[in-house]
């Protein structure tokens, strides 16, 4: 007698929150687009899609823009202000926010992101392009060498 409800009742606790776990939608995953550009062309090339997508209709605020290689001026520019005033833009979710590869961890997941494969470390693309990925809540735009991304993103994108 001792057995049955000793067995029933642990069974509940730790089956209860793995099932709520697994039962919680997972976030769908963003479309993505690539723009070819070489190393040299993709910060050109964000910016243009980032052009693009504040024509379009999008607020700033949707849109995080991400390097791998060289920082991109406004970030570097915003940043000679110190990290703390930079974050707070950043947390203030008013505008399109730059940040480096280095930092994307730190960022928070907007709308639509862009990436820059601009140069960099290998490793600094195959870091970011997850990390990015995971970031994009619609729409995750690549500029870079096609073959570079595909390897780290997959193939066919």
């Amino acid at each position: 007698m001792q057995r049955a409800p000793h067995d029933v009742a642990p069974k509940p606790g730790p089956s209860g929150p793995a099932a709520h776990t697994a039962a919680a939608p997972a976030p769908a995953s963003p479309q993505i687009q690539l723009i070819p550009a070489s190393a040299e062309g993709a910060l050109d090339a964000a910016e243009e899609a980032v052009d693009l997508l504040l024509e379009s209709g999008r607020a700033p605020g949707e849109v995080l823009v991400i390097t791998t290689g060289e920082q991109h001026p406004w970030a570097a520019h915003e940043l000679s202000f110190g990290e703390a005033s930079y974050w707070a833009q950043h947390d203030a979710g008013d505008d399109v926010f730059y940040t480096d590869a280095a930092a994307v961890s730190r960022a928070a997941a907007r709308p639509v992101v862009v990436v820059a494969v601009n140069g960099g470390p290998a490793s600094a693309a195959a870091t970011a392009l997850p990390l990015a990925h995971g970031r994009a809540g619609a729409l995750l735009i690549v500029c870079g060498d096609p073959q570079q991304i595909n390897s780290v993103l997959g193939t066919g994108v």
